[in-house]
């Protein structure tokens, strides 16, 4: 963009960065599965996981990290859902422990981001718990996929909304003639 347009693109180290997690979560659900069974879960998410909590570090100061009462919840609902899929699990149960970390980590990172990412990052959770407890055989719903698909849409579309306020609210996007802020809500 810069060389377009002579500038950088708006939003800095948050924007590029969850725009790279966009684009490997996008990747995880369109290109070929390489990988068989089980693992094609854990490979082909876990990398977007670790570049949305990489984008959401520098906001822990503002998370529920900083409340571990908040954070407990999310704790629980790592270890019941790798309790249930651990029996399933057999040699990517160490994958399954890391997967859910990173989920979790980015969760309560995007409560940084205020409701919206907060929120965001909690339906995040419900979406791969989802496609956890199907991929090893524990709980699979009728649609199942749809529920997956409409969680894992909605995570995704809160996250964005609230990196975009995240974003507004600390100046950075361009400004119009006007000296107002051009953002994009």
């Amino acid at each position: 963009m810069r060389c377009w347009s002579g500038r950088s693109p708006p939003g800095g180290r948050l924007v590029r960065l969850f725009a790279l997690g966009l684009v490997l979560s996008w990747a995880g659900d369109a290109l070929p599965r390489f990988l068989d069974g089980q693992a094609q879960w854990l490979g082909r998410f876990l990398l977007a996981q670790i570049v949305y909590a990489l984008a959401l570090w520098p906001l822990r100061g503002g998370s529920l990290l900083g409340c571990r009462a908040a954070v407990l919840p999310y704790l629980v609902v790592a270890v019941v859902i790798v309790g249930l899929c651990a029996p399933s699990a057999g040699v990517l149960l160490t994958a399954l422990v890391v997967y859910a970390a990173a989920i979790c980590a980015m969760a309560v990172h995007a409560t940084g981001l205020g409701v919206r990412g907060g929120i965001g990052g909690a339906v995040f959770v419900v979406s791969d718990s989802l496609i956890a407890l199907n991929t090893f055989d524990v709980l699979t719903l009728p649609a199942h996929e749809v529920w997956v698909m409409a969680t894992h849409v909605a995570a995704q579309v809160l996250l964005v909304l609230g990196v975009l306020g995240r974003t507004a609210r600390a100046g950075r996007w361009p400004r119009d003639g006007a000296g107002r802020s051009s953002t994009p809500m």
